[in-house]
């Protein structure tokens, strides 16, 4: 199904405004990514230019290593860091970690964060040749693990083919986070049941600034500083999202922590401001935004 026959447009400069019971204006989604790096397979992502040289070659160790940083060390520092302010993020999985680096996902559901499935490994939803076992497998392994299926789904880098969608809401989730194309969350046709669209990030994301942008290690921070200032000054009238999406490889390592946890900071320290995990949010709109005859199926 095509993107516009699953949705029709709005803007949330005309929609009818949407509130909260609480006062909370802006509500942050925070979100971490945890990925299963196979290193049978060419790595999803670069820090270093190709093995000597050679393109494609496999295994690629200075790349695997490079994420194997982020899982023994960075995701410690970021579990801290959030420790340290009482939020609990929601975590982005690859399901396979649950069972070749349990101690990493028993720590995030141990200190009671929210899992999102995020695809089987760390692969493009193109390339995996049956979509519906593959999420039934990430959400059935995901479900025996924290003891409840996860409602919501990120595919890899927000990959998705046309027909993805229809897979997630028959595997039983309500909300997904791969559309990035606003600042509140909207309701999605599906071939079996409407989804809620919970607006995602691109833009406050520590791999398009750090490894795509290649920028300075305070540039999230600065960036998301912006965002921030404006989507506040704009949910006076309407409430808005902010997500941000960070990797312990990326936001993790020793010269980027220290601005993680002032972008942490600044989120907490102004009135209005709220952390918020992917099932409240999607709860709360369901609550706001009654089903239009457009989203159902």
């Amino acid at each position: 199904m095509h993107p516009r026959q699953r949705i029709p447009y709005s803007s949330p400069f005309s929609r009818p405004p949407l509130t909260t019971h609480d006062g909370t204006r802006l509500i942050v989604w925070p979100v971490v990514n945890i990925e299963e790096w196979e290193i049978e397979r060419p790595m999803p992502r670069h820090a270093s230019p190709p093995p000597g040289g050679v393109t494609g070659a496999i295994p690629d160790m200075p790349n695997w290593t490079w994420h194997e940083y982020g899982m023994r060390v960075g995701f410690w520092r970021l579990l801290d860091a959030f420790e340290k302010r009482s939020i609990r993020p929601t975590i982005s999985i690859n399901a396979k970690v649950c069972e070749t680096c349990p101690p990493v996902a028993e720590a995030a559901r141990d200190a009671g964060w929210e899992f999102m499935a995020h695809c089987w490994v760390q692969m493009p939803i193109h390339k995996v040749e049956d979509q519906p076992a593959m999420i039934g497998q990430s959400l059935d392994t995901l479900e025996r693990f924290i003891g409840h299926r996860p409602r919501g789904w990120l595919g890899p880098g927000r990959t998705q083919t046309l027909e993805t969608l229809d897979h997630v809401a028959a595997a039983g989730c309500d909300w997904f986070g791969d559309w990035i194309l606003d600042d509140q969350p909207l309701w999605v046709r599906t071939a079996t049941k409407p989804l809620v669209s919970i607006p995602y990030t691109v833009e406050i994301n520590d791999i398009t600034v750090m490894v795509s942008g290649q920028h300075e290690s305070d540039a999230l921070l600065r960036r998301a500083s912006d965002a921030f200032e404006r989507l506040y000054e704009e949910s006076a009238e309407s409430v808005r999202i902010l997500a941000f999406g960070v990797h312990p490889y990326v936001s993790g390592v020793a010269h980027r922590i220290g601005y993680f946890e002032k972008m942490l900071d600044l989120f907490a320290g102004r009135e209005g401001v709220a952390f918020w995990s992917g099932d409240r949010i999607c709860d709360w709109f369901v609550g706001q935004q009654p089903l239009p005859g457009a989203a159902r199926a």
